[in-house]
């Protein structure tokens, strides 16, 4: 799911695409920084300084994985937690930082969603993929990891796959375990179970197959969500790892998405 140790890319980025979301924040920072090079259109770029907060960062991402093209992105926080982003000082060389900075190698999961009229979607998920009830009525789903239906019955406000990158996220507000990026693992989370009442999810290897059916999906229907991309009406998904659709997150030493991740499982208040 995530390789890398965090060690110096060795590369050197001399063209560099700056992004910025619309926020006024991160505009005003894309300001500050335009004196700073001869910046390039996103698709003659190295490498991307994406200005703003995970979810602009996610935007970016999924951009890339969309137009076919994938280079290292430097994220800068002008958002609220910036977990998958660096501190922003409009002081430092934007340059020096990018090419001093670690690199971290993340694989999103690739994910089939078939609707109840029968279309298939393919589309991929880097922090998470959830499966929300529509209606007040809660869902009922099957759950089939590996070749073998694990629980034949999760009646529940919904169930997520999440990512190492996406586990602090939506997946730890519904409970979920933290992972260690290099664990090469799944967390599958239930989301308010109510039978069966004691379960808590699984963490799972992220070579193995998830199969989600969805059960009675006309009365009780059920959206699929992606990170930041909704599907309505689902009758299954089926999920794996897209290994072939590699991600690089660049980030300054010391400041590493994996000591977030740990540092994370410390916090008390």
């Amino acid at each position: 799911m995530m390789s890398g140790n965090g060690s110096s890319n060795g590369a050197t980025y001399q063209r560099l695409a700056l992004l910025a979301s619309d926020t006024d924040r991160a505009q005003e920072a894309r300001d500050a920084l335009l004196s700073q090079g001869d910046w390039v259109p996103l698709a003659e770029a190295d490498a991307a300084v994406v200005l703003g907060g995970d979810g602009f960062m996610l935007q970016t991402l999924h951009a890339m994985l969309d137009a076919g093209r994938v280079i290292p992105a430097y994220g800068m926080n002008l958002g609220t937690v910036g977990f998958l982003m660096n501190r922003y000082d409009k002081r430092a060389a934007i340059s020096a930082r990018v090419n001093k900075a670690r690199h971290w190698t993340i694989a999103p999961l690739l994910v089939e969603a078939v609707t109840q009229d029968g279309e298939v979607h393919q589309i991929r998920a880097i922090n998470e993929i959830s499966l929300l009830r529509e209606t007040r009525q809660t869902a009922k789903i099957e759950v089939t990891v590996g070749d073998r239906v694990r629980i034949k019955e999760l009646v529940c406000d919904g169930v997520l796959v999440a990512t190492p990158a996406g586990s602090t996220a939506y997946n730890l507000s519904a409970h979920g375990p933290i992972l260690p990026l290099d664990s090469r693992l799944l967390a599958l989370t239930p989301i308010s179970p109510f039978r069966p009442r004691r379960w808590r999810g699984a963490i799972l290897p992220d070579r193995m197959k998830i199969i989600l059916r969805v059960l009675d999906p006309v009365k009780r229907p059920v959206a699929a969500v992606a990170d930041q991309k909704e599907l309505r009406d689902i009758a299954e998904v089926r999920l794996q790892i897209a290994s072939d659709a590699d991600l690089t997150l660049l980030f300054d030493p010391g400041q590493s998405l994996e000591e977030r991740i740990v540092a994370e499982q410390f916090i008390t208040a």
